[in-house]
């Protein structure tokens, strides 16, 4: 079995605070890394209610020194957002803390709505056009190199490469990363209809680098797993009533199944929720292992992602636990 790894988004619940999302997890690090997940990556949002995870470095930083084996990294940093050097400073300050275990996942989005995004950015300009030139700038100051380094330099710098990723849902950065021979990882969980183009287009493209020989394809997918169908679904309305409310501007934290099941569903939005989440693996354990092992064959992956939303912490930790055990996930060795 390939590895399975996990992407959080320091989900804030109703009835519940950042705080305490932090909280949680940083305790899902320690979880996955018990039972075998290869990496655990946190996602740079904005303006977003429900989602704690608007600082990845700083998180990452805090979650890395919570883990001792596992992977940690962004999923990504969205670097039309900042300066090159900015990100090169952090995430080589963050390898150097932790040599070998530290990912940077880059993605050439807002992460946030165009207000959000201007107040970000500090200037009008919301395009991306730069990203290619922005990922080769960023690698440029972390890359082992003899002698003096150029000006500007970022310290820790040269020597200080964490293992990067692009990321992305279309075919745009699917292109650059095969032309730049990264690793691709492709956000199935919200762009399922270009899954396949965008791999197809990375293999095609790829050439080797410096960094890596072959391509290397990750898919990052909706999991959630329960005991029994029905309470995996009963879970999975929270999911369902979130995505309805983004829709119709209703940014708000994560709702509760309880409030998902009081809420009078329209037969349109129905429709619009059940084409959101058909390509959600939710289920039992034998139903989830018989969906990721379906898109591993589709994709030829080299790892799988998971992303778990449910309101209840401990529902998403019983949900990574069941799928360990089915996916025969082992636990890291200690060698302290």
């Amino acid at each position: 079995m390939i590895p399975l790894s996990v992407l959080d988004l320091a989900t804030v619940a109703t009835g519940s605070s950042p705080s305490q999302a932090l909280k949680e997890t940083t305790e899902a690090a320690r979880i996955a890394e018990r039972l075998g997940y290869h990496r655990l990556w946190v996602a740079e949002h904005h303006g977003m209610a429900a989602v704690a995870s608007s600082a990845p470095a700083v998180l990452i930083a805090h979650l890395a020194s919570a883990t001792t084996t596992m992977r940690i990294g962004s999923g990504g940093v969205m670097l039309p957002n900042h300066a090159p050097l900015v990100i090169a400073e952090q995430f080589g300050t963050l390898e150097a803390l932790h040599p070998g275990r530290i990912d940077l996942g880059l993605g050439r989005a807002p992460g946030t709505d165009p207000r959000t995004a201007r107040a970000l950015r500090r200037a009008g300009d919301l395009r991306a056009d730069s990203f290619p030139d922005d990922v080769v700038e960023l690698i440029s100051y972390l890359m082992a190199r003899d002698g003096q380094p150029g000006h500007p330099f970022a310290t820790p710098g040269s020597g200080y490469l964490p293992e990067v990723w692009l990321l992305g849902s279309s075919t745009f950065s699917a292109q650059l990363a095969g032309m730049l021979g990264l690793p691709f990882s492709f956000a199935y969980h919200f762009a399922p209809n270009l899954l396949d183009p965008a791999l197809e287009i990375y293999r095609s493209t790829f050439k080797p680098s410096v960094l890596f020989d072959t391509p290397r394809v990750m898919v990052a997918a909706s999991v959630l797993c329960a005991p029994t169908l029905e309470e995996a679904q009963w879970l999975a309305g929270s999911t369902a009533l979130s995505i309805l409310q983004r829709r119709t501007g209703q940014v708000g934290l994560l709702p509760s199944p309880e409030e998902a099941v009081a809420y009078p569903f329209t037969e349109t939005e129905r429709a619009i929720v059940d084409e959101a989440m058909a390509t959600h693996v939710i289920g039992d354990p034998t139903e989830v292992l018989q969906g990721l092992e379906a898109l591993r064959l589709r994709t030829d992956a080299d790892e799988l992602m998971l992303s778990t939303r449910t309101h209840a912490h401990d529902a998403r930790m019983r949900s990574f636990t069941l799928i360990a055990t089915s996916w025969g996930l082992t636990a890291p060795r200690d060698e302290s």
